[in-house]
């Protein structure tokens, strides 16, 4: 008999990576969007895993307007944190795995290197306080809950949803004819979607528990990231250096977030492949779907 994961957060890039990846395994999946169920009602989480005779819980779901969550911390705060716990709670009371997805956001990015899952946590705004807060819900209501921190997420699906990401983001920027400037002193670990989903599956057949990262790999800059992503795409856009002090935000984000992958690679699981073949792998997804 198939093991039965129900997915929140279907919709997004990485939800409707994990019920695909999940279906490929054998898994009997429900999937579940913003929509359809809110998780930041108890009772609607409560009666839908209730109904479900679920194995394992994925939370994909998340607030990531990193921006607007500091006019509306509220608003982040009831989605990455009490969500969580209303998510736990239902957990705990059916005897069954929660895993949550949460963030490089964690830290403030002054380590100078690629964080691992023992480094402090130092978050520096409303929406970092909110995705730390719903790491601390989990492992105060379950025993072994696993916690996957990742880090600037991209997928097919992002061309479908509001939000987006990145490359999306750059390759309209590229049809303005206009000048493109990203910083270049900030850094992270750009995360393909499809094998971030993989790698989650991965550690929850492996038995694993606790708070994992699973980064994509080498640290980049957003402006090395950005001209990656136009020289994979065969385009030359205007693209110029910018830095934090000229390109201001509402926010504040961690300079150097990049996460360290040796802790799940010593679980057993496989590494991410490099950005560019991941990019590679973008875009041919991306032009199968178009």
């Amino acid at each position: 008999m198939s093991r039965k994961a129900v997915v929140f957060g279907s919709s997004g890039q990485l939800g409707v990576e994990l019920v695909r990846e999940l279906r490929e395994r054998g898994y009997a999946v429900e999937g579940w969007g913003r929509t359809q169920v809110d998780i930041a009602d108890p009772d609607a989480v409560g009666k839908t895993l209730g109904a479900s005779a679920v194995d394992v819980v994925f939370n994909a779901a998340a607030y990531n307007q990193v921006d607007v969550a500091e006019r509306e911390p509220r608003a982040a705060y009831e989605v990455n944190a009490l969500a969580v716990r209303n998510l736990a709670l239902a957990c705990r009371q059916l005897d069954v795995q929660l895993v949550h997805f949460s963030t490089d956001y964690v830290f403030d990015g002054q380590a100078g290197r690629p964080y691992v899952e023992e480094d402090a946590t130092h978050p520096l705004g409303a929406y970092a306080v909110s995705k730390l807060a719903g790491e601390l819900y989990a492992q105060a209501y379950l025993e072994r809950p696993l916690i996957v921190r990742t880090s600037g997420v991209f997928g097919p699906a992002g061309r479908a949803t509001a939000r987006g990401n990145f490359v999306e983001l750059m390759l309209r920027l590229a049809g303005s004819g206009q000048p493109i400037r990203v910083v270049e002193d900030h850094s992270a670990s750009p995360t393909f979607a499809p094998v971030l989903a993989a790698r989650a599956a991965d550690l929850v057949e492996r038995g694993a528990t606790g708070v994992f990262h699973a980064g994509g790999g080498t640290p980049i800059s957003w402006f090395h990231y950005a001209a990656m992503i136009f020289e994979v795409a065969g385009l030359h856009p205007p693209l110029q250096p910018t830095n934090e002090r000229e390109f201001r935000t509402a926010a504040r984000r961690p300079k150097f977030s990049a996460l360290s992958n040796s802790k799940m690679e010593r679980a057993g699981v496989p590494p991410f492949p490099p950005l560019r073949e991941a990019l590679e792998a973008y875009f041919k997804h991306r032009g199968a779907a178009a």
